[in-house]
């Protein structure tokens, strides 16, 4: 039986995030309760306390959050207002509206972080093409709210391109902001966890691919970064989380410039597809950190336990048919050390049903275990790499 003085915690959202936050909670018996979008989906398979409602229906909030000690999130969607309303009926929102509004919102995170003196790339807000123009071409286009995984952003080298993004950010009743496209080596990620009580937990600083906006794999710890670069990337971090009182995973996902500089690209404040690589690279993983962060308890070592780790995501291929189930025999027989995550989602092209993690001495042992793994799984290998 679950404990019955153990503190609940509530869980907006049902996808993957909020599913691998179960196995953490499940060891610590911290008892869960879901409100998912749908029957059936990512979380709710495995979170049997949990209601079917809407982020946005502040009815539907109070409803789920009901007897919970506090409430944190598998997306950063949640209407500022509603988590404001949270607050004042005494609920521990975490992270905070006042936070979690610098994710929600570029432009917000853009002024923030010019004041705090963190680096970022020339950005501007703009409002018609002519100020785009102004700002100078080639550059990239996000509108303010709303965008993942690529969705929300342009890459636009002449004015004919910007009409789809103000058109975009029109019917979304948001702002364009404008950034410049930024000459990159490759891309960074440093996590963090931050408790109430101020207390920071840094996990080594990643590199990460990505490809048409979404994640493909990250390698732990960023191969060859220079130890200044690394101690000023997690120095950022731990900043942006304290000043702007984040309770929970920060991931600052950064761009390491061709000329040897480090620019904050976007936040995130909650577990995040960078750190992924945690459950089974690191002593404590992301999704345990963050449930220790929310009620306030010690945050567990960061530290990896191999010298490297390399996560890369399954992706779904062409075919919807493909019951990853049957990537099992393969995989497992092939590499008895390696650690297989499912969302139970279904195969769509492009979609992120699962990921692997190998971790090892060899970085080059790691990368081709877990990039034949996940092509195994998304049926991108054929019978010959048996």
């Amino acid at each position: 039986m679950t404990d019955a003085l153990a503190p609940k915690v509530a869980v907006i959202g049902g996808g993957q995030l909020a599913r691998m936050m179960a196995e953490p909670a499940a060891a610590l018996g911290i008892p869960l309760r879901l409100l998912a979008e749908a029957e059936g989906v990512s979380a709710a398979q495995v979170i049997v306390d949990h209601e079917i409602g809407e982020h946005t229906s502040l009815a539907d909030l109070r409803r789920i959050t009901a007897g919970c000690v506090a409430v944190t999130f598998d997306h950063e969607h949640v209407p500022t207002e509603h988590l404001h309303a949270l607050e004042a009926d005494g609920l521990a929102v975490r992270p905070g509206p006042d936070a979690l509004v610098h994710a929600q919102d570029k432009g917000v995170m853009r002024e923030a972080l010019a004041k705090l003196d963190v680096p970022c790339p020339r950005n501007a807000i703009v409002e018609s093409t002519a100020e785009v123009v102004d700002f100078g071409l080639p550059c990239v286009l996000k509108t303010t709210r709303g965008g993942y995984d690529g969705k929300g952003v342009w890459f636009v080298r002449s004015a004919e391109d910007c009409a789809e993004a103000f058109e975009a950010a029109a019917a979304a009743g948001v702002q364009v902001l404008a950034e410049e496209l930024v000459d990159f080596r490759r891309e960074l990620s440093a996590l963090v966890a931050r408790s109430p009580s101020g207390q920071v937990a840094a996990w080594p600083v990643v590199a990460s691919e990505q490809r048409d906006g979404i994640c493909r794999e990250v390698i732990a710890p960023a191969p060859d970064l220079a130890p200044e670069l690394s101690t000023q990337a997690q120095q950022i971090a731990m900043k942006v989380a304290g000043e702007l009182g984040v309770v929970g995973v920060l991931a600052v996902e950064l761009f390491e410039t061709n000329d040897g500089r480090i620019l904050v690209n976007e936040l995130a404040m909650r577990p995040h597809n960078t750190g992924h690589w945690t459950q089974d690279g690191s002593v404590t993983s992301q999704f345990e950190n963050h449930l220790r962060a929310v009620l306030d308890l010690p945050l567990g070592a960061p530290d990896a336990r191999a010298p490297w780790t390399v996560m890369v995501n399954i992706l779904g291929g062409s075919s919807d048919t493909a019951r990853l189930y049957d990537g099992y025999p393969h995989a497992l027989a092939r590499d008895p050390r390696l650690r297989v995550h499912l969302y139970g989602k279904g195969m769509r092209p492009g979609r992120k049903v699962g990921h692997v993690n190998a971790y090892g001495d060899d970085l080059e042992d790691c990368l081709e275990r877990a990039r034949h793994a996940a092509a195994w799984f998304a049926g991108d290998l054929g019978e010959e790499s048996e």
